[in-house]
């Protein structure tokens, strides 16, 4: 083959990628763009050698698209105008065995719609408008902000009469103002990185770097982030970095042998997902996965990534199996899966400094979201989930000796920084949807939903729920169609979304129910002892003592006459909002709202009327100055 002279900056590109320092890879790999030329690269550092392969040649190996590698960098590159925007290609590789297998570009931003896996050219720029938004996000205190999630499936969140899926442009038309009228602050997709499986819900990934092609292309995506940052909506990704694919035409054994997963093959393959594992002690893994990241931070504008799968990435014995696997030191720990997570935090905290890194982890393992432990902004309250659906799921007898349930989350609360999740996974595969979890006919099933939805704003950590239970949508969700949202025809449906609308926006305008989510001083746990009673009443304080907010929550069907409910100070105090409003599907047409303080010892209470099975959210009248009180 004919040496070719390699430019100086692209061997240090080469090298940065292989040393693990290469954090926007993409920008070197895949396609660049110079005028009408375009010049693909790939890392395939065991191949003999390396072809572009397109429909033009049959998909075999031409002399005329083949590869020079970069030295001995395992980078193989070719520049050539033959190919052009929309065209399909793939790479034939010769393996140290001598076989040629064809293998899709890891780095793309297309790929064929499935089930074909070619890599589309495309290399359109997109032009934004989010410059205001994106500004005021770069002031903002990341952890002192309201934070409220509505998570979303995107290809099942509506669909047209005919089953076919809305294209990003049309969710931006539909889902956005719903989110915007709903009152949510974000929208989390389920991965919409490119796979194949639809029931993996996009977490059997082999593109990492491009939108999947349902929905349309990437510059659709980017004009959704684009409108829903017109809207004030913060967009969050759910992002894979721990597993692949098992196609053999993706990443698996890439150039013949174990490239992006580990030799071993025991260690590389996830039994339990069906996938192979990324071997992140690798360091061209490392600047792979890193670079996908902040590709979907910078590129396509996302307020921030939701880590699947932390424990399976930093412990050992996560898989079906290997439940004995230990490392060196006789514990579970994965040091490599740990490494690489401190490391992708810290870089994108250093380059992407609002980015909002959130961690599904599971276990208990100490400093998810400090700085020297894992580093994540968020880590998902799996405890506090798990509790508090196992309560509101019980006969009312049974409640009062279970208090517990709703208590025990205050040992730990300020342990991490939380995020409270009602997430997909609670309401599949036999779990049943939010509202049919809960206790009793289905009235009873209504008020116990709103009850545990003003626990969940109550108490501290920011917010996160799964499409449907707005409304408290009877089904479980089901992937392969859209919402039931026949639903809304029923008054009781219509009522709880309503009812989630107006507690939605409660959260996002009083300060108290987020601005010290993190600290001690942003709750008084004062009333948390009446399990006997099936009562709690709690404070939420904002920086401002004026921000204080108080609930009190009644967990049995009993209404309570005369309850008495601590406040912090003298005055008159307002009920915000009565999960027993029958504009909400309950029975009250009467609101009492206007309470006066008085004092009990060394502190003050207002008595209320605390309804069955129902939440008061109240806060103190703001005082009218006179014209002569100065």
């Amino acid at each position: 083959m004919l040496k070719v002279q390699v430019p100086e900056e692209n061997l240090q590109a080469a090298y940065l990628f292989n040393t693990g320092q290469s954090y926007r890879a993409d920008k070197f790999f895949g396609i660049t763009r110079d005028k009408a030329e375009l010049t693909f690269r790939v890392w395939a550092p065991h191949a003999k050698a390396v072809h572009l392969a397109s429909a033009q040649c049959d998909w075999m190996p031409s002399e005329a698209f083949a590869m020079h590698p970069l030295e001995e960098t395992g980078v193989w590159e070719i520049t050539t105008a033959a190919l052009k925007e929309g065209d399909l290609y793939k790479y034939a590789i010769e393996t140290p065995a001598g076989d040629v297998v064809l293998r899709t570009d890891p780095f793309a931003h297309e790929y064929e719609k499935k089930p074909g896996v070619a890599a589309v050219v495309n290399t359109c720029p997109y032009k934004w408008h989010d410059g205001l938004y994106r500004g005021r996000q770069g002031r903002r205190h990341k952890l002192n902000q309201p934070i409220n999630i509505y998570e979303v499936h995107m290809t099942s969140w509506r669909r047209h009469t005919d089953g076919s899926y809305l294209s990003y442009r049309e969710l931006a038309d539909e889902l956005i103002p719903y989110v915007k009228q709903m009152g949510y602050t974000h929208i989390e997709m389920l991965p919409i990185t490119e796979h194949l499986l639809d029931m993996s819900w996009g977490y059997q990934s082999y593109g990492f770097f491009a939108a999947t092609s349902r929905m349309g292309y990437l510059q659709d995506l980017q004009y959704f982030v684009d409108e829903a940052h017109k809207a004030n909506i913060g967009v969050i990704l759910d992002f894979v970095p721990g597993h692949f694919i098992k196609n053999y035409d993706a990443l698996y054994r890439f150039d013949g042998t174990p490239t992006f997963e580990a030799g071993d093959v025991t260690i590389a393959e996830n039994v339990r997902w069906g996938t192979w594992n990324f071997d992140l002690g690798k360091s061209q893994v490392q600047s792979f996965l890193i670079s996908a990241a902040l590709f979907w931070l910078e590129d396509v504008h996302f307020d921030g990534l939701r880590v699947d799968g932390v424990s399976n990435i930093i412990y050992l014995n996560q898989d079906a199996g290997k439940e004995d696997w230990v490392n060196e030191h006789g514990t579970a720990i994965d040091y490599a899966g740990v490494a690489f997570l401190q490391k992708l935090n810290a870089i994108i905290h250093e380059r992407v400094p609002s980015a909002l890194m959130f961690a599904e982890e599971a276990t208990a393992y100490p400093g998810v979201t400090k700085p020297e432990g894992l580093g994540f902004d968020f880590k998902w309250n799996m405890g506090w989930m798990h509790d508090t659906l196992d309560f509101f799921e019980l006969d009312y007898l049974y409640r009062t000796g279970a208090f517990n349930n709703l208590t025990f989350s205050f040992m730990y609360t300020f342990d991490e920084q939380f995020t409270l999740p009602l997430s997909h996974d609670e309401v599949v595969h036999g779990k049943k949807s939010l509202m049919h979890k809960m206790f009793g006919d289905r009235y009873n099933q209504f008020a116990n939903l709103r009850t545990m939805m003003v626990w969940m704003m109550a108490h501290p950590g920011k917010k996160l729920r799964f499409v449907g239970s707005e409304w408290g949508q009877f089904l479980e969700w089901r992937d392969e169609e859209g919402l039931e949202w026949r639903d809304l025809q029923d008054g009781m449906n219509r009522s709880m979304q309503h009812f989630t609308a107006e507690l939605n926006k409660l959260y996002r305008d009083e300060h108290a129910f987020w601005a010290q989510d993190f600290v001690p001083a942003g709750v008084n746990f004062s009333q948390t002892d009446q399990g006997a009673q099936g009562t709690m009443a709690l404070m939420r304080h904002g920086k401002k003592p004026s921000d204080t907010i108080i609930m009190a929550m009644n967990t049995l069907p009993v209404q309570k006459d005369d309850y008495r409910v601590i406040v912090p100070r003298a005055g008159r105090y307002d009920v915000l909002l009565n999960t027993e409003d029958i504009a909400f599907g309950g029975t009250w047409q009467h609101i009492p709202t206007d309470y006066e303080a008085f004092l009990v010892g060394d502190h003050y209470e207002i008595s209320v009327i605390l309804p069955a099975t129902g939440a008061l959210i109240i806060k103190q009248k703001k005082q009218v100055r006179g014209k002569n009180n100065g």
